[in-house]
């Protein structure tokens, strides 16, 4: 904070000399640019509140400072562990009562966080459960796996759903092990949607959105990197095929599932609101009708689980009563209605428990060193996947997981060199999720497909994580779509559209002519094949000479316009209420002379 005596010179906009002279000269000139002035005012009153590192002798970054995004992790010093305890421990009653209450708010937020993601999940099943489940079907080849895989996964938005219905399906002979291999690599992908949308609850902040951003699409990015090459590899010697062959033992027993303590405390308010049947999806991938379970009916009109026939919103059999939105005599389209308003109710709690984290973690953080928060953060890679795998073990989502963690990446306290761990580490954790599954279906080949899920995600692991030089790729990449949301932030919804859905339908659509079998279908997919091959070459050449440049500087130039356009109503006031003073100015010189 400033010394008192300088305030009035942060404060001093132009000189106090009163002559006349020099009066009359810049009367005229600071009223034609009070609006500047203004705006420097502005900048150097809040310098009253706000500091830079340059400020401090250690030159340490300070969370709330106006250079704090300039940081880079290479300038961050060192901490020593006396200093992150006296920063963590040491604090008057009165903080410790206030750390104590933004804690209790924090774990708040997170269940309803939680609780949101869940409801988010379960509404995506429902509101898309029969077309997800109508892509599954018999023997696809490699490609459409992989495609659909991507797609089913997007629109449930749970790859551990995803992956317990292609085991089961294994499991009942549907669909062979090795499409089942293929769809699995998709689900991995399609997985990664969730904390992509989590990240735009940062639209609000550019500096905070690029670092979301940037941490939830390193998870996209490793899983497309991954499945980018174990795909061909896959392709051309069936290694994960051969190798959890060679792990399998003759037989398997039948378990029982396993939920979570997270889904056990955030699934009972759940299930009061609105429950996903499992049974339609695996009934429709099964090559079944989801007209077979419609009108609902319930035996004499009473609503429970032993007296329904259920759709696409079923009810519980543990408390063996129905949820809210379940409705009697429903046709698929009222489930599906609900299931889109429960949605859309999902979505608005995870942005104001966003918004409220946010917030919170910021008011927490404001003032702390980046010192002290590296150095508490900074544990080793290895040991940050197990800490992720642990969490997403409890969770039995991934994509809770990342999510919960992209707000904090957001906001700074965690970097995503961080992240990046913590996000492989969650890809294992959620293989244990179709372990459990393998582990309810007496088939062999049902726990293959799981061991191919875990090995996949090992695999990708070692490719893109012990070598220094591979594990910067995916972060590079993953900064550099970070930057574009600087840049324009309509970015992720493109992104998001384009990677997870238009993309892999292009895809599946040129697979599907191949599978047809004529020549005339199969000519049409080869000439698709090679334009879409060629547009890509001439993208990446456009791109590499001079198109990278071109291409941000007319999206900034877009942003600014429509800052602008946004800005001019406030700014046609603005000139209102001065040209308004100026003739007030104007007409009080033309009253003296007239007295005079």
């Amino acid at each position: 904070m400033p010394e008192p005596s300088s305030v009035p010179e942060l404060l001093d906009t132009r000189n106090d000399d009163h002559d006349e002279e020099e009066q009359e000269e810049t009367t005229t000139s600071s009223t034609c640019h009070s609006k500047s002035s203004t705006v420097v005012l502005k900048n150097k009153s809040s310098s009253l509140f706000t500091r830079s590192r340059r400020d401090r002798p250690t030159g340490s970054t300070h969370f709330g400072d106006v250079d704090f995004v300039e940081e880079k992790t290479t300038e961050i010093a060192d901490a020593s562990w006396a200093e992150v305890f006296q920063s963590c421990c040491i604090h008057p009653p009165k903080v410790w009562a206030q750390i104590i209450f933004s804690l209790a708010a924090v774990f708040f937020l997170l269940y309803w966080f939680l609780f949101g993601l869940d409801l988010l999940a379960i509404s995506a099943k429902v509101l898309s459960g029969c077309t997800a489940g109508s892509l599954f079907g018999n023997d696809k080849n490699p490609l459409a796996a992989l495609v659909i895989g991507i797609i089913c996964t997007a629109l449930i938005q749970s790859s551990s759903t995803t992956t317990s219905i292609i085991v089961s399906l294994v499991g009942s002979d549907t669909i062979g092990i090795q499409s089942a291999i293929y769809m699995v690599m998709g689900a991995n992908i399609g997985t990664s949607v969730t904390n992509t949308i989590v990240a735009m609850g940062h639209l609000g902040d550019g500096d905070e959105l690029e670092r979301a951003f940037a941490g939830a699409t390193v998870h996209d990015v490793f899983n497309f990197l991954s499945a980018a090459i174990l795909f061909i590899i896959e392709l051309a010697t069936q290694y994960l095929y051969y190798l959890t062959k060679a792990m399998l033992p003759s037989n398997v027993r039948k378990g029982k599932q396993w939920k979570g303590p997270i889904k056990q405390i955030v699934a009972p308010l759940v299930d009061k609101i609105i429950i996903a049947n499992s049974a339609v999806i695996k009934h429709v991938a099964g090559g079944g009708s989801c007209k077979h379970f419609y009108p609902t009916t319930c035996v004499a009109n009473v609503e429970n689980y032993d007296s329904c026939q259920t759709g696409l919103i079923g009810c519980s059999s543990t408390t063996n009563h129905c949820p809210l939105f379940f409705q009697n005599k429903a046709t698929q389209k009222d489930d599906e209605v609900s299931g889109g308003v429960c949605f859309l109710v999902a979505l608005v709690i995870l942005i104001i428990c966003l918004v409220c984290l946010v917030s919170i973690l910021q008011r927490m953080l404001m003032g702390m060193s980046t010192r002290i928060i590296y150095k508490a953060t900074n544990i080793n890679g290895y040991l940050a996947m197990l800490v992720g795998c642990g969490i997403t073990m409890l969770v039995q989502s991934s994509s809770i997981t990342t999510s919960v963690l992209v707000p904090f990446v957001g906001t700074g306290i965690i970097r995503i060199e961080q992240m990046f761990p913590l996000t492989l580490g969650s890809n294992l954790g959620t293989t244990t999720t179709a372990l459990m599954a393998s582990m309810v279906s007496e088939k062999v080949e049902a726990l293959q497909i799981a061991l191919c899920h875990l090995f996949f995600n090992v695999s990708g692991i070692l490719i893109w994580y012990p070598i220094p030089f591979m594990r910067k790729v995916p972060l590079n990449i993953a900064k550099s779509l970070g930057k574009m949301t600087h840049i324009w932030r309509g970015f992720p919804v493109v992104y998001i559209v384009a990677v997870f859905f238009l993309f892999p339908l292009l895809l599946l659509g040129i697979s599907v002519l191949f599978e047809k079998g004529t020549i005339g279908f199969t000519a049409l997919g080869c000439m698709l094949a090679i334009i879409i091959v060629l547009l890509i070459v001439w993208a990446l050449f456009k791109w590499y000479r001079g198109g990278k440049e071109r291409f941000i500087a007319y999206i900034s130039v877009r942003e600014k316009e429509k800052k602008s356009f946004h800005a001019l109503p406030d700014d046609i006031s603005f000139l209102k209420h001065e040209i308004s003073e100026l003739k007030d100015f104007v007409g009080f010189f033309e009253d003296e002379t007239e007295d005079q």
